[in-house]
């Protein structure tokens, strides 16, 4: 499974803050937006990234995160020219994704609690997966419609009339066959290639899933001003409440056995004094309590 995170797009919903950095580099408490979407891909076994910014704001990402060697996995880049819908990324990425199955997660939504996504990565066998989430204003969002028995049976991109309060957050797992199909998509009203209408295919198909989301998870879309403030205080309130970061690359890929304790000790020991850094060392000393009590 590779994942593709969509960090492009012109950010004007946070003007001016997009005038000095892209929208998923802006801070949500103490990370970088992007840390937050990478964390969930790599505590789902995700190895095989490629990240898609404007040609403008790529540099800083790859200055950024490198090649992810740091971290135990590999991120390849690609540019973006211009913002032309969700479904453009697979146009872009095509010949990244190759043969294999694919996870496309936006760069600007953030996701806590639970084990959803690793679950819904390691069961997966084909077809397409996706999520709802139930929110108060679905009028915003891609909106799914169930029936009685708690299946799929429609889904509209930002109706005025939902016929659900379940949107569909922005974290998509498919099958290779969705190459094909976002070639085949064509430009909406709004002149873009809706990530819905590859939903709608393999929902005709009869091979869509949709996995609600737990009611202890969280998914906040910071796209706006607003938005942003809000992600960064319910982050600094979970992590100073529960003493346990969220969006954490180096902590999850040492969970997940993409780097050894050695390889993370020898990051941290390249990292500043700062809080973050305080932290991973304290990840590293309950590491070795826990190898001591095994013992």
């Amino acid at each position: 499974m590779k994942a593709i995170v969509l960090a492009g797009g012109a950010g004007s919903r946070l003007y001016p803050l997009t005038q000095v950095s892209s929208k998923q580099l802006q801070a949500v408490f103490d990370k970088p937006m992007i840390y937050y979407p990478l964390t969930v891909l790599i505590a789902s076994g995700v190895r095989e990234f490629c990240l898609i910014a404007t040609p403008h704001d790529l540099p800083r990402y790859q200055n950024l995160l490198g090649d992810g060697n740091q971290w135990g996995v590999a991120i390849q880049y690609r540019e973006q020219p211009r913002p032309e819908g969700i479904a453009q990324a697979f146009l872009i990425a095509a010949d990244f994704v190759g043969s294999d199955d694919v996870i496309l997660m936006l760069g600007d939504n953030i996701f806590s609690g639970g084990d959803d996504f690793p679950r819904a990565v390691s069961s997966f066998t084909g077809g397409a997966t996706i999520f709802a989430y139930h929110v108060k204003d679905p009028e915003r969002y891609g909106v799914v419609e169930f029936d009685r028995n708690g299946k799929a049976i429609s889904i509209e991109e930002k109706p005025q009339h939902p016929k659900s309060n379940y949107a569909v957050p922005g974290v998509y797992v498919y099958d290779n066959s969705v190459l094909a199909i976002a070639k085949a998509v064509k430009p909406s009203i709004r002149g873009e290639l809706e990530i819905t209408d590859i939903n709608l295919e393999y929902l005709r198909l009869g091979k869509l899933q949709v996995r609600r989301l737990s009611r202890g998870f969280a998914w906040l879309d910071a796209g706006t001003s607003t938005a942003l403030h809000e992600a960064s205080s319910y982050i600094e309130a979970i992590e100073r409440r529960q003493g346990v970061k969220i969006g954490c690359p180096e902590e999850a890929a040492l969970v997940r056995g993409f780097l050894g304790i050695a390889q993370f000790e020898t990051l941290i020991g390249r990292m500043p004094a700062c809080e973050y850094s305080d932290y991973l060392r304290g990840v590293a000393d309950e590491w070795h309590r826990l190898q001591e009590d095994k013992q």
